[in-house]
């Protein structure tokens, strides 16, 4: 039961942070949110850990995403395009 009421909010919760986003990039996230709503709560929390120490938003995202981009690809069914340069790990551009 409080699973449902922690995903129904997550949900409302990521659709208010993603408002501004196309309507495309919206329903995408939706669905990788019901296929693995463990993984973007993990991204969440790391970003908004990385905020805490002082970094921006673009900053936090930057870092801590490049270390869940396979997990994240293999949900949107290999849509996501890699940049011809890529990120290390630690969130820094591999040239």
């Amino acid at each position: 039961m409080f699973g449902k009421i922690k995903s129904f909010a997550t949900r409302k919760l990521l659709e208010k942070q993603m408002k501004d986003a196309p309507k495309e990039q919206q329903e995408m996230v939706m669905k990788m949110f019901e296929q693995d709503p463990e993984l973007l709560e993990t991204i969440s929390k790391e970003i908004e850990a990385e905020t805490k120490k002082g970094l921006s938003q673009m900053q936090a995202s930057m870092k801590v995403m490049p270390k869940y981009q396979a997990r994240l690809q293999k949900l949107m069914g290999g849509q996501m395009g890699r940049t011809p340069q890529g990120f290390n790990p630690n969130g820094t551009i591999r040239k």
